[in-house]
Order: C-alpha cells, then structure tokens, then sequence
C-alpha cells in the first residue's frame, strides 16, 4: 500500500541459479567467545577453527559453524596495529569499509556496499553493536577500542541478526566487567601530531563488576588547506568515546548486563579536492590534484544557513543497552536484548572543492532507534534451536542546506561541462570562475552587474540559499525460529525462518526560492514544497529462510553447504514529485566450503554465488531536461550477480611465531540486460575489488626476566575498484597495496609496554573516494587516502 499526503512540516525525531560458496574462519590469534575465555580456555580452545563463536547463538567451535565467519579479537586488532574498522577489513576476505568521515563510512560486504545517508533508505548489512541493530549509516560509526572481539558474518543472515543483514553482517562486542580489580592507561604519539589517551578500569565481585574504558584520539589534517577562511587543515580529527558498563550475575543461571556509550567527532572538512578547478598556480589537473595543497573556501557569508562558518564533522552519539539471559534449565535460556540510540550530526563540506563559495553544502543527520528482542534457546544432544520476537523503530532525518552567492554560482555553471552541455551563458564575458593562480575572480561578477545597471546600484553580492529535507520512519516486527536436527554424530542439517512484517513512511520538503538572476532555483530541477512535507508510506511482509547442512569428515575437516534469502527493504522514496515505491532488492546466496584445523594448520577454502532481483542503485537525479539537481535517488538496475571465492590459512610455525595469510576473489556485477541498459548494464558494483589479499606473521617471544618481543609485519592489497555506477575510470583507483607494522617491547610480565607503529610504510598515494556530490555536477572531486602515519605508545596495566 503506498499513499501520498501533503502536510504541514514537522520536526521528526533527534536487498534462479546453484552454487557454492565458502567460509574462512578467523586468524589464529582471533576469538569471538560469547564472554572471554579464562586462561585454561584460551591455552586449549582458543586457536584457528577450535575458536568458540555464537553466530548461530549457541556456543561452538568455528569449525562446527555451517556459514562464514571471520572474527579478530580485540588483542589480535591491537597486534595489528588497526585503530578503526576501515583498517581492519584490509584483513578480512570479502570486506571492505570506507570511511569517508565518521558520518558517512561505506561497508562492503562480498561487493555490495551499504552507505546511503538517505532517512528513506534501508541498509543491506547489519552493524551490531552488542547484540543491537545500529546499521543506520549517519548513526552507525562506532570506535573499536576496549573491544572483546568483532565478528564478520558473510552471507544473508536474516534469521540470525535481522533484516537488514541483506548480504551480511558485523557484530561489535564490547569487553565485559569481569571479577577483580585491573585497569590500562595508554598514551601515544606519531606524526600530524597524533596524541592518543585511553584506557579502561575494572572492579568488581562474582555478582557486581563494573568497566569504565575510554579513549580520546587527536591529530592534525593531513590535507593542507590554503584557505585564509578556514581555522584547521582537512582531516583533522579530535573524536572521543566513553563507555561504561555493568555486570550482574546474582547466581549461575542469570547474567545481566547494562552499557552506556557516548562517542563524539569534532573532525575537520573532508578534502573534497577538485579535479576540474586548480587550487594553486600550476597545481595539476584531475585527480593528481588530490595528492596536493587543497583550497577549500567553505562559505562564512552563509554561516547562518549551514550552520558554521567552518568546514568539518560536529557530531554525538548516545547508545544504551540491555541485555539479560537465563538459564531457566539445563537445556533451555531465555535472552533479551534492549537497546536505545540516538544521533545528531552536522556536517559541513565544501562540494565543488576549490576556494569558490559555489557548492557550500551542510548535511544535518538526526534520528533516534528502540530495538527489542527476545529468544528462547534450546541446546540438546540431538537437537539446537532458538525461537523468538524482535521489534525495531527508528525515525530519522536528513537535512541539506545550500548556500553561495548568485552571480558567482551563475559564472561558475557557465564553466563546467553541464553548464556547457545546456548552455548556461557566463554573465561577465571571459571573467574566470577560478583563476590559473587558484584565486577567485567570479566574486565579481554581481558588482559588476550592479556597475553596469543590470542590478541595482551598489549591490556587490546577492547570497542565495536553499534546504531540502528527506525523512524516515520504519517500524520492523518479526518472529524468528532456528533448528538444528544432529542425525548423526557426522552430519548435521539446519533450516531457519524469519517473518517480516514492514511499516515504512517518508517525507521530504524543500525551500528552494527563485534567484533574482537565474528567474527561478539556482539549482537547475529543485522544486520548493511550498512549506508543506510531501509523504508517502506502505506496508510490506516478507519471508527469509535459510538451510544449511555439515559434513564432518573428521574430527578436524568439516565440508558445509548454505542456501539463504537475504532482503533490502523497499523504498517509498517521496521527492517534490510525489511518493515513488522502489521494490524489495532480494538476493538468494548459495555457498559452500571446507574448514579445517589440524595440527598447526587452520584455514578454509569455498565459492559463494549471490543472484539478486530489483538490485538497487543511487543515481543522481536530473530534471526533465536533463540538468543536474544535485541529489540522488534510488532506482532499481534489474538483476545481478556475483561469484566468488574465499581463501585463509593460518599456520604456527612455532610457539612463538605464527604467519597468516588469506585472499578474496568476486566477479560481480549488473547483468548486461539490466534495467538501465547500457549505462548500468554490465557495471561492476561500486567499491568491489575484484582480488583482495592480506598476509604476514606474529612474532611473540619470552625472554628471562618477564620481557617478552612481539612484532606483527603484514601486508594487504585490493585490485581496482570503482567508486561509482555505471563505472568510469576516471572515477576510480587502480591496485594498492600497504606495508604495516608494530612491534615491541613488554617488561615486568605484562605491566608495561612500549609499541612503534607504522602504516602505510612506503606512503603510498591513493584515493579515498572519487566523483561524490561534484560529480554530481559534472566537476567530480577525489579524495586522497591516509598517508603514511607512524608513532609509539606506552601502555602500563595494572591490578589481577
């Protein structure tokens, strides 16, 4: 059911064929327990495929597991040197994460990527953080310090984690108070002035633990900025998180946990660095440019309407969860899982990328979510199952302000290839928008009209400014059921089955005045709402199964099969056009593999094959015409597919030193008689390498006199990826690969700990992101990805 209404604005609350695929399993070092192991657990059961995981929320050793799991520890994350999640998924097969700023990180999983902003869009993968749906994109950055360990499950996993685990899903996991006494300071410092302070303090009984853990990372830009306007250079971060946490355990049958979070960004612009404009004399065209001094001018005239007369990310999140189980017998546990959160955002960013107030945008991102769930567990010796409720309510919005000046933005239209294209006439014949020298003489323009008498005497600017808002509201309720019937101690067959039932509404408004100028929106195709928000709503169901089926060949070799449905919600997508429904994106993935842990060998090795139906795209939006709006929408592309192969191996050469190794392969893409034949037919899906590799080794050697060495050198690469479709090279970044390291030195048994650190050794230069809301406008930008970063840290632990 779809229905269209007008009303007066009002404020809103701050994704057939056969195939196979296949699994790898974690690192050695990984572990993904449902609590963290004691000593005795950890020395026998806590190495490769003998890892103890929850994914099919029960307790089993990753080997037993019939679907994909990659899980990293919180002391493999810190080994590695990786400080966010963007860094971490170097490591895992089949998935890639960018990080484009804290409000806006695209995750990648098998290809397919989940990164809309959009209040009206669903997400294709499921971001858990202890145990609570947090995928909404402006929402979803979360910091990954004083974690247990972080899961990546692969694959639709609705019946497990939810609806919005299309193509698969992450789990965060913060570490637990424990009993005792014990805390960790750390410190640190490298180049751009990166300081780092965080730490955590534990206390507490067998019935009453408590946990505080914070930390607080500063640096400076790593994009010189040359804009007399702007205060710091782009890239600059400053992004605190502090967590606090509760344990209560009044006897063996009933633990309870409470978790507050709160994380806050007050990071620099975004160097959206154009590719068409130069910053400075002789700077280079293209997206060589990236790799340069930026000059982004923002717009201070239009500091009332965005918000601030400073690029850069000003945003809070408050997170609370609540979790309860209990064993109400030997078999059978009742769970519950609460969770509130709520996020505010501003972004401000500089879209044409140059020193010209010509695309000043902000991005204002609010919502808040409530999520419940309930599950009932039975674990016997021929059986497993797990049957339960689930309910989830988010409202969101988010709101885009535009401000520039009118003669400017005119003269500078003129100049790009959309303005050409429909022939935009330059107001001041032969009067640059940008200078070879950087410099801006399109600010002259209005003055020079006035001095001419086409506009009024005296007049030197005329600011103009426009908003559009889109809103969302999805209230999910569903029932789930998960069974497990062991036969045979050899073989065991699953099938599970979630019920959906969707409420979705949307709205949008927009106050795009006429300019004096233009006679009508500067931006060419935006509409004005008339004060009123435009909304459109509908209800849809939906059934997601999932079967699986392991084979065990032996006590340390298991061959496993998986078939599953895996569904993006619909879109009632509403524009000042009126209220559209884009269909459900379904996809049904078939996978199957070999896990095996024998000896000092651990790894995996399968293909996956994913067919989708109404695979959906953003695209940006144009008028009748033609012309550029400078939004997007979603739309469907028709059918797609994707082939894939996993590879991992871990292999412990010794006690103390143990090498790893893993790759990914995906050949996927929009099939060639998709729905927007020929620019979208054929198309690789954007941010998917079509090879993905990582390996290295761990060093971690006891010396007398409790000093122990530890080193973990590694190296990843990616192969091309798009950053856009339908694909353009231009808007692109061809193979990288990084060298990254730490190493060294522990005294006192544990106490105290001195690290070097390096990434990106050999300072590679690659791009971040390409095309963004210029190339909205025909003038893309590109963004150039972390350089080399280096330092140390000191770290003293104390207490049991």
């Amino acid at each position: 059911m779809l229905r269209t209404t007008f009303r007066h604005a009002a404020p809103a609350r701050s994704v057939s064929l056969l195939a196979l695929a296949a699994s790898l399993t974690a690192l050695p070092q990984a572990a993904i327990a449902q609590d963290a192991p004691d000593a005795e657990t950890a020395e026998d059961g806590n190495r490769g495929n003998q890892i103890i995981v929850t994914a099919q929320k029960v307790e089993q050793r990753a080997l037993d597991v019939p679907i994909t799991i990659s899980a990293t520890s919180g002391e493999r994350i810190e080994e590695l040197g990786v400080t966010d999640l963007d860094e971490l998924s170097n490591y895992v097969p089949g998935l890639n994460i960018q990080e484009q700023s804290a409000n806006n990180p695209g995750i990648v999983i098998r290809g397919i990527t989940s990164d809309s902003g959009s209040a009206q869009q669903g997400p294709r993968v499921t971001l858990y953080y202890n145990g609570v749906d947090i995928s909404r994109s402006r929402g979803s950055y979360q910091a990954i310090y004083d974690l247990e360990r972080v899961e990546v499950i692969k694959g639709p996993q609705a019946t497990l984690f939810g609806t919005a685990s299309a193509v698969g899903a992450i789990s965060l996991v913060s570490a637990k108070p424990r009993e005792g006494f014990s805390g960790e300071i750390r410190g640190g410092y490298g180049n751009f002035n990166q300081t780092l302070l965080g730490g955590h303090i534990n206390a507490g009984s067998d019935v009453l633990a408590g946990r505080i853990a914070f930390e607080w990372r500063t640096r400076d830009g790593y994009v010189e900025n040359l804009s007399p306007n702007q205060e710091e250079d782009l890239y600059a971060q400053d992004q605190l998180g502090v967590r606090g946490s509760l344990r209560y355990t009044p006897n063996a049958d009933v633990t309870v946990d409470l978790i507050a979070t709160y994380d806050q960004q007050r990071n620099g612009g975004t160097p959206f660095i154009s590719g068409f404009f130069p910053a400075f004399a002789g700077a280079p065209g293209g997206p060589a440019n990236a790799f340069e001094d930026a000059n982004l001018g923002g717009n201070p005239a239009g500091a009332a309407v965005l918000g601030d007369d400073q690029l850069g990310l000003d945003r809070e999140v408050y997170d609370l969860n609540l979790t309860a189980e209990y064993a109400f017998s030997d078999d059978w546990t009742f769970t519950t899982v609460n969770g509130y959160r709520e996020f505010d955002s501003r972004e401000v960013f500089d879209a044409d990328g140059t020193a010209a107030p010509f695309l000043e945008f902000s991005e204002i991102a609010e919502g808040w979510q409530v999520s419940h769930e309930g599950r009932f567990t039975y674990t016997g010796s021929e059986l497993r199952a797990s049957l339960g409720w689930n309910l989830f309510i988010e409202d969101g919005l988010q709101n885009v302000p535009f401000a520039s000046e009118e003669g400017l933005f005119l003269q500078c239209a003129s100049f790009t290839p959309v303005g050409e294209a429909f022939g935009i006439p330059q107001l001041i014949p032969d009067l640059d928008c940008i200078a070879p020298d950087g410099s801006v003489p399109a600010t002259a323009v209005t003055g020079l009209l006035s001095s001419l008498g086409v506009l009024p005497p005296g007049l030197e600017a005329l600011p103009y400014a426009s908003v559009f808002e889109n809103q969302g509201r999805n209230e999910a309720y569903s029932v789930f059921a998960d069974a497990t019937w062991i036969p045979t101690d050899s073989l065991e067959l699953t099938a599970g089955v979630r019920f959906l039932q969707e409420y979705r509404q949307s709205g949008f408004r927009a106050d795009v005045p006429d300019g004096l100028l233009a006679g009508g929106p500067l931006i060419p195709g935006q509409a004005d709402t008339n004060g009123q928000t435009l909304t459109g709503e509908g209800r849809f169901q939906a059934v997601l199964p999932r079967f699986n089926a392991l084979y065990r060949v032996t006590d340390g070799v298991n061959v496993f099969a998986t078939v599953s449905k895996g569904r993006r919600s619909p879109v009632v997508q509403v524009d000042a056009a009126g209220a559209t429904t884009i269909p459900e994106e379904v996809v049904w993935n078939y996978e199957g593999g070999v896990k095996f842990a024998t000896g000092p060998l651990s790894g995996s090795l399968g293909v996956y094959y994913q067919v989708y139906d109404d695979f959906q795209v953003s695209i940006a939006q144009t008028d009748e015409q033609g012309n550029p709006t400078g939004t997007f929408i979603t739309a469907s592309a028709g059918s797609a597919k994707n082939l894939g192969v996993e590879g991992e191996l871990a292999i412990e050469v010794a006690d103390w030193l143990q090498a790893f190794g893993n790759f990914g392969f995906i050949d996927g893409g929009i099939d060639e008689d998709g729905a927007f034949s020929p620019a979208f037919s054929g198309a690789r899906f954007r941010l998917q390498p079509e090879w993905q590799a990582s390996g290295g080794f761990t060093v971690d050697y006891d010396f007398a006199g409790g000093v122990r060495f530890f080193a973990t050198p590694s190296v990843t690469h990616r192969s091309r990826i798009f950053f856009e479709v339908p694909n353009n090279p231009l808007i692109s970044q061809g193979p990288v690969t990084l060298v990254n390291a730490r190493a060294g030195l522990s005294f006192a048994d544990e106490r105290f700990e001195v690290a070097g650190f390096i990434r990106n050794a050999f300072d590679e230069e690659y791009l971040l992101d390409a095309g963004n809301t210029g190339g909205a406008f025909g003038i893309p930008t590109f963004i150039p990805a972390e350089p080399q970063f280096y330092g140390i840290q000191l770290i003293a632990r104390f207490g049991n």
